[in-house]
């Protein structure tokens, strides 16, 4: 089973800056796409920002120009730095993945989520 594991959620006011990290297990054979997204009390977990193996990616309309994706193949990690953070930014972020694992079945997994509160 592909494990994600995230981190660097926390406290900070508005207008400052975050970076999520997250890495996948080693128990997996290729990553075809890997992503944040977000979700609050209440609401449906929504896309923040993904990106593909090509180096494709795609944001959130209300994360464009704020938030950056990158990934780092070499250690099957994905990043987020998150700039010029509001209040609205409140959320838990959850790391997502999709590929193939060593044994070249397809996986979708789901890291355990991180809070990011945004408040002065």
């Amino acid at each position: 089973q592909v494990q994600l594991v995230e981190s660097g959620g926390g406290l900070v006011q508005p207008g400052g800056s975050l970076r999520l990290s997250c890495t996948a297990s080693e128990t997996i054979f290729s990553i075809n796409a890997m992503g944040w997204y977000r979700q609050t009390p209440g609401t449906r977990r929504e896309l923040v920002a993904a990106i593909t193996i090509a180096g494709t990616t795609n944001y959130a309309d209300s994360v464009k120009g704020r938030f950056t994706i990158s990934g780092d193949n070499t250690k099957n990690a994905v990043y987020l730095q998150m700039n010029s953070l509001k209040p609205e930014d409140t959320a838990v972020y959850y790391c997502n993945a999709q590929g193939y694992d060593i044994y070249r079945r397809p996986y979708d997994s789901w890291g355990q989520g991180t809070q990011v509160t945004v408040s002065s």
